[in-house]
């Protein structure tokens, strides 16, 4: 299976609604995937606004698919 990745990039906001998620908790979270090198963070301003980006990095995204490999097992293995 080749895994696709649908956006190159989400923000704070995006991530939030998709996940349904708290502040503290996204945070927490995208906190622990950046210390871990699977995702990278891209903090700028539109406007006056703030914005933080999150992307999949190299390694995430082999992480990523080795993940779905190991649940396609376990599925196909019932």
């Amino acid at each position: 299976m080749s895994v696709l990745m649908v956006n190159e990039y989400a923000d704070f906001k995006t991530l939030k609604e998709l996940l349904g998620a708290t502040d503290g908790n996204l945070a927490s979270h995208t906190k622990a995937l950046e210390k871990a090198e699977y995702i990278s963070v891209e903090k700028q301003f539109i406007g006056r606004k703030p914005n933080t980006r999150y992307s999949a990095s190299s390694l995430g995204k082999a992480e990523f698919k080795k993940h779905i490999n190991a649940l396609e097992k376990l599925i196909n293995k019932q």
